[in-house]
Protein backbone atom coordinates (compact mmCIF):
# COMPACT_ATOMS: atom_id res chain seq x y z
CA UNK A 1 0.00 0.00 0.00
CA UNK A 2 1.36 3.44 -1.05
CA UNK A 3 0.55 5.94 1.77
CA UNK A 4 2.16 9.19 0.76
CA UNK A 5 3.19 10.54 -2.68
CA UNK A 6 5.77 13.58 -3.13
CA UNK A 7 6.29 16.38 -6.29
CA UNK A 8 8.30 19.13 -6.68
CA UNK A 9 6.19 21.05 -3.44
CA UNK A 10 3.75 18.69 -2.65
CA UNK A 11 3.34 16.16 0.03
CA UNK A 12 0.11 13.67 -0.24
CA UNK A 13 -0.09 11.72 2.49
CA UNK A 14 -2.64 9.18 4.48
CA UNK A 15 -5.26 11.27 6.30
CA UNK A 16 -4.65 11.25 10.10
CA UNK A 17 -6.53 11.89 12.46
CA UNK A 18 -5.53 15.66 13.02
CA UNK A 19 -6.55 16.51 9.67
CA UNK A 20 -9.92 16.71 10.84
CA UNK A 21 -10.85 19.94 12.05
CA UNK A 22 -9.94 21.56 8.69
CA UNK A 23 -11.94 18.72 6.86
CA UNK A 24 -14.64 19.86 9.17
CA UNK A 25 -14.59 23.43 8.96
CA UNK A 26 -14.43 22.54 4.51
CA UNK A 27 -17.79 20.47 4.96
CA UNK A 28 -19.55 22.67 7.46
CA UNK A 29 -19.25 25.55 4.97
CA UNK A 30 -20.67 26.79 2.15
CA UNK A 31 -17.37 26.07 0.07
CA UNK A 32 -18.74 22.27 -0.12
CA UNK A 33 -21.74 22.54 -1.70
CA UNK A 34 -20.42 20.37 -4.87
CA UNK A 35 -19.07 18.27 -2.57
CA UNK A 36 -23.00 17.10 -0.76
CA UNK A 37 -22.00 19.98 1.50
CA UNK A 38 -22.57 21.86 3.59
CA UNK A 39 -23.17 18.99 6.25
CA UNK A 40 -23.48 19.36 10.47
CA UNK A 41 -20.80 19.09 11.87
CA UNK A 42 -21.45 15.37 13.23
CA UNK A 43 -22.04 14.25 9.52
CA UNK A 44 -19.12 15.77 8.72
CA UNK A 45 -17.25 13.84 11.30
CA UNK A 46 -19.04 10.64 10.12
CA UNK A 47 -17.63 11.78 6.55
CA UNK A 48 -14.31 11.98 7.73
CA UNK A 49 -14.74 8.35 9.23
CA UNK A 50 -15.21 6.98 5.70
CA UNK A 51 -12.14 8.88 4.26
CA UNK A 52 -10.13 6.71 7.46
CA UNK A 53 -12.24 3.83 6.08
CA UNK A 54 -11.88 3.62 2.39
CA UNK A 55 -8.25 3.56 3.19
CA UNK A 56 -8.64 0.20 5.54
CA UNK A 57 -11.18 -0.97 3.49
CA UNK A 58 -9.58 -0.78 -0.27
CA UNK A 59 -5.70 0.05 0.59
CA UNK A 60 -6.00 3.43 -1.32
CA UNK A 61 -7.94 6.44 -0.64
CA UNK A 62 -8.19 9.96 -0.97
CA UNK A 63 -4.74 11.66 0.35
CA UNK A 64 -4.33 14.87 2.33
CA UNK A 65 -2.34 17.56 0.80
CA UNK A 66 0.64 19.64 2.19
CA UNK A 67 2.78 21.79 1.51
CA UNK A 68 6.56 20.66 2.16
CA UNK A 69 7.15 23.83 3.59
CA UNK A 70 4.23 23.82 6.14
CA UNK A 71 3.53 20.16 6.03
CA UNK A 72 1.26 20.59 9.06
CA UNK A 73 -1.32 22.38 7.51
CA UNK A 74 -3.72 20.39 5.70
CA UNK A 75 -4.64 21.92 2.33
CA UNK A 76 -7.25 19.68 0.98
CA UNK A 77 -8.01 16.14 -0.54
CA UNK A 78 -6.82 14.52 -3.36
CA UNK A 79 -6.87 10.88 -5.01
CA UNK A 80 -7.85 7.99 -5.87
CA UNK A 81 -11.95 7.22 -4.63
CA UNK A 82 -14.23 4.08 -5.65
CA UNK A 83 -16.73 3.20 -2.49
CA UNK A 84 -19.07 0.74 -2.64
CA UNK A 85 -22.13 1.67 -5.30
CA UNK A 86 -19.74 4.18 -6.83
CA UNK A 87 -20.28 3.75 -10.92
CA UNK A 88 -16.67 3.72 -11.29
CA UNK A 89 -13.06 4.43 -9.62
CA UNK A 90 -12.69 8.01 -9.15
CA UNK A 91 -9.95 10.76 -8.93
CA UNK A 92 -11.69 12.96 -6.60
CA UNK A 93 -10.25 16.24 -5.59
CA UNK A 94 -11.20 18.69 -2.40
CA UNK A 95 -9.30 22.08 -2.07
CA UNK A 96 -9.58 24.36 0.96
CA UNK A 97 -10.47 27.85 0.13
CA UNK A 98 -6.17 28.84 0.98
CA UNK A 99 -5.07 26.35 -1.27
CA UNK A 100 -7.39 27.21 -4.47
CA UNK A 101 -5.71 29.77 -7.60
CA UNK A 102 -1.60 27.90 -6.48
CA UNK A 103 -1.44 25.35 -8.86
CA UNK A 104 -1.65 22.68 -6.04
CA UNK A 105 -5.05 21.00 -7.46
CA UNK A 106 -3.26 20.15 -10.99
CA UNK A 107 0.45 19.36 -9.11
CA UNK A 108 -1.64 17.36 -6.87
CA UNK A 109 -3.96 15.75 -9.45
CA UNK A 110 -0.87 14.70 -11.71
CA UNK A 111 0.57 13.33 -9.13
CA UNK A 112 -2.37 11.01 -8.46
CA UNK A 113 -3.52 10.59 -11.87
CA UNK A 114 -0.38 8.51 -12.64
CA UNK A 115 -0.22 6.93 -9.45
CA UNK A 116 -3.52 5.20 -10.05
CA UNK A 117 -2.55 4.05 -13.75
CA UNK A 118 1.36 3.25 -12.55
CA UNK A 119 1.14 1.89 -8.92
CA UNK A 120 -2.79 0.51 -8.42
CA UNK A 121 -3.16 -0.64 -12.36
CA UNK A 122 -6.43 0.97 -12.91
CA UNK A 123 -7.65 1.18 -17.04
CA UNK A 124 -9.57 4.01 -16.23
CA UNK A 125 -10.27 6.73 -14.27
CA UNK A 126 -12.88 9.46 -14.29
CA UNK A 127 -14.26 12.26 -12.50
CA UNK A 128 -17.52 12.99 -11.14
CA UNK A 129 -18.51 16.72 -11.33
CA UNK A 130 -21.11 18.72 -10.28
CA UNK A 131 -22.94 21.18 -12.81
CA UNK A 132 -21.95 24.40 -12.09
CA UNK A 133 -18.53 23.94 -10.30
CA UNK A 134 -16.50 25.26 -13.35
CA UNK A 135 -13.54 25.83 -11.08
CA UNK A 136 -13.47 21.88 -10.94
CA UNK A 137 -14.37 21.77 -14.44
CA UNK A 138 -11.17 23.79 -15.03
CA UNK A 139 -9.00 21.42 -13.19
CA UNK A 140 -10.29 18.25 -14.61
CA UNK A 141 -9.50 19.71 -18.56
CA UNK A 142 -6.43 20.87 -17.48
CA UNK A 143 -5.48 17.20 -16.16
CA UNK A 144 -6.37 16.00 -19.76
CA UNK A 145 -9.95 14.37 -18.60
CA UNK A 146 -12.86 15.09 -20.99
CA UNK A 147 -16.34 15.06 -20.52
CA UNK A 148 -17.88 11.47 -21.52
CA UNK A 149 -21.11 11.55 -22.07
CA UNK A 150 -21.94 7.63 -22.42
CA UNK A 151 -20.47 7.31 -18.82
CA UNK A 152 -22.87 6.56 -16.26
CA UNK A 153 -23.02 9.26 -14.06
CA UNK A 154 -23.93 9.29 -9.56
CA UNK A 155 -26.74 11.37 -10.57
CA UNK A 156 -28.41 14.48 -13.11
CA UNK A 157 -26.60 16.89 -11.47
CA UNK A 158 -22.77 15.09 -11.89
CA UNK A 159 -20.82 15.27 -15.35
CA UNK A 160 -18.45 12.70 -16.20
CA UNK A 161 -14.78 13.45 -17.20
CA UNK A 162 -12.84 10.54 -18.00
CA UNK A 163 -8.93 10.83 -17.66
CA UNK A 164 -6.76 9.59 -20.73
CA UNK A 165 -4.16 6.80 -20.02
CA UNK A 166 -1.14 7.79 -19.86
CA UNK A 167 1.00 6.76 -23.36
CA UNK A 168 3.51 4.42 -21.41
CA UNK A 169 -0.03 2.95 -19.85
CA UNK A 170 -2.14 2.31 -22.98
CA UNK A 171 1.05 1.55 -25.26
Amino acid sequence: MINHLTTETLILRRPVAADLDPYVAFFTSERSRFAEGPVTDDQAWRMFGTELGHWELRGFGMFTVTSKDDAATPLGLVGPWFPAGWPEPEIGWLLWPEAEGRGIGLEAGKAVRDHVFRDLGWTTAVSYIERGNDRSAALARRLGAEIDPTAKSKNADTLVYRHPLPREVAA
